[in-house]
């Protein structure tokens, strides 16, 4: 025999699929939520070693933040033998073609660039993908170059930035990010 179809039975049938429906959401945040900040984390620690030359203190254990054009900055100061060799500035843009993009950005004590990782971003694959150093030599352009004398604009726009070719929005942006981070960089006292 079926239950009537009345308001109070309907109600309380959704109530109950609701209710079940939120508690499985629930359980399965509880166990994803760790091992996904966990590889965050780990991703941020590995670009903060690519970075930077090397040190032995703990540079996540020392951050620091500051808000900046509507984000935030996080800076990683790293030391050998408790000399500062340098400092890692995550930074971003929210200019990418994609959206935004989040940088990790190595600059040794006198404003040089010492490398430069991609954490995140949405650009399109095959094109503008190829921010990221393992996909192409975009980065390599920016190693040991100090912005007081190299412009982090790309050559079209009077700086000495080579595009990606096809990529110029996404190159364009991760200028910016870069510009971001040592300015920043110079705020905080940066190449004394």
């Amino acid at each position: 025999m079926a239950k009537e179809s009345t308001f109070k039975n309907m109600t309380l049938t959704l109530l109950m699929i609701t209710l079940i429906s939120s508690a499985c959401l629930g359980l399965v945040y509880y166990f994803t939520n760790e091992p996904i900040e966990n590889a965050k984390n780990a991703k941020v620690n590995n670009a903060i070693s690519k970075v930077l030359p090397k040190f032995d203190n703990k540079p996540t254990s020392q951050m620091f933040e500051r808000e900046v054009d509507g984000g935030t900055l996080v800076f990683y100061p790293a030391t050998s033998k408790g000399e500062s060799v340098g400092m890692a500035i995550q930074t971003f843009t929210k200019n990418g073609f994609g959206g935004p993009i989040s940088l990790m950005v190595g600059f040794l004590p006198d404003g040089t660039i010492h490398a430069i990782e991609v954490i995140s971003h949405k650009e399109t694959p095959g094109l503008g993908d190829k921010l990221e150093s393992g996909k192409s030599d975009f980065s390599v352009q920016f190693k040991g170059q100090n912005p007081k004398d190299f412009k982090l604009a790309l050559t079209k726009d009077g700086g000495n930035v080579d595009a990606i070719t096809a990529s110029t929005i996404s190159s364009r942006a991760y200028c910016d990010a870069v510009e971001r981070a040592y300015n920043a960089f110079m705020m905080e006292g940066g190449a004394k």
